[in-house]
């Protein structure tokens, strides 16, 4: 059976209304019926994708859970996936990516589960302030940490902190084909009270043989029957997981916490696919990173002086502009723009790319030399 999740709106439905917006696009102005329509319903658009906030419930500390309701512009998506969620904030349109943590249900709804961030907007805007009837703006659905059409063998979660997200909704999908195959899932939190889903996972646990939950808390004095403590470390993962050698393994967290994970499983695996939520600090032993470099944008024929050691998007947003991005981690590419002369470095890779006219993502590349931008 496949894991992919049905389309928010019905085939037939969004067909039929995709024909009659072609038919009907030469003679409308899309903002014009925007602004009328938001009048009536402010999820109603001709062709922005749009979902109205119909529940918020607290997930856990500093973490809630928005169920929201589509418009017809909001297109499909697979459990592990995410989409850039955008909402103004101060009066200024701010976007983040988030994964899917719900299965469509027959009511078409689905759901992102949001952990506030120390200084983060949108975070702090989604968890703080929004509320049932809210309208945020969900862009396409990205990621391939998606399972196969038909998923066999053995699979092991391994999430940390809000790297439990995209990890949920593959659980889930799992679960609403009674289970197929072992899973195990391991969970780390620094406390109990920041465990996401934990009532519900301890649910599927006991519902189904052939999943097995380990929850795992590193900061907690005292811990429950079900519970271990301790960062993820090879003895650790022995223990929990004595046939490593059949799994097939998905790892989603902090940057520092993929990294572990990969090296602790590196050729001890079938297969290792990883997301980090947080990037992880460039290796720059070696490099010039406090010079100042010029960044012309070509668009705009502004000229801005920047720091060598700064990432694209950080340096551009210091100086007061508000470039398109997404998951500030390079995952996304809503950030991506042409650079018409210069290099860049990925901060990730450390590559290097002197060749003029080519893409840049500019969450995670530096401007190692006087650089020109299509912005």
């Amino acid at each position: 059976m496949s894991a992919t999740v049905p389309a928010p709106t019905s085939r037939p439905d969004a067909a039929r209304s995709s024909a009659i917006r072609q038919l009907l696009s030469p003679l409308i102005d899309a903002g014009v019926f925007d602004f009328w329509a938001g009048m009536v319903n402010p999820a109603w658009s001709w062709n922005r994708p749009l979902a109205r906030v119909v529940e918020r419930r607290v997930e856990a500390q500093d973490t809630v859970t928005l169920i929201l309701k589509p418009n017809g512009n909001v297109g499909s998506f697979k459990p592990g996936q995410h989409v850039n969620v955008s909402a103004e904030v101060n009066g200024r349109r701010t976007t983040r990516s988030y994964s899917l943590t719900g299965l469509p249900l027959r009511d078409k709804t689905l759901s992102i589960t949001v952990k506030r961030v120390e200084a983060g907007r949108l975070s702090t805007h989604l968890c703080q302030h929004t509320r049932v009837g809210d309208v945020l703006e969900v862009g396409p659905a990205f990621g391939e940490m998606t399972l196969p059409a038909q998923p066999e063998g053995a699979w092991l979660f391994l999430a940390a902190g809000s790297g439990i997200t995209p990890l949920m909704g593959l659980t889930r999908a799992l679960a609403q084909q009674a289970m197929p195959l072992d899973l195990t899932l391991i969970y780390w939190a620094k406390t109990r009270a920041e465990l996401c889903f934990a009532r519900e996972l301890r649910e599927l646990a006991s519902k189904h043989a052939r999943f097995t939950l380990h929850l795992v808390l590193t900061h907690e004095a005292q811990r429950l029957a079900d519970e271990h403590e301790g960062l993820i470390s090879a003895e650790q993962l022995q223990q929990l997981v004595p046939d490593l050698a059949q799994q097939q393994v998905y790892a989603c967290g902090p940057g520092g916490f993929v990294d572990a994970a990969r090296s602790l499983t590196q050729g001890q695996v079938r297969s290792f696919m990883a997301e980090g939520f947080t990037p992880v600090s460039p290796n720059t032993q070696g490099l010039d990173t406090t010079s100042t470099v010029r960044v012309l944008l070509q668009r705009s024929g502004r000229e801005l002086a920047v720091s060598s050691g700064m990432r694209l998007l950080d340096a551009l947003e210091a100086q007061g502009l508000n470039p398109e991005s997404g998951c500030r981690m390079g995952i996304c590419h809503t950030c991506v723009c042409t650079k018409h002369s210069g290099t860049t470095q990925d901060v990730n890779t450390q590559e290097q790319d002197t060749e003029p006219d080519t893409t840049v993502r500019l969450c995670v590349s530096r401007a190692c030399t006087d650089i020109s931008l299509d912005l």
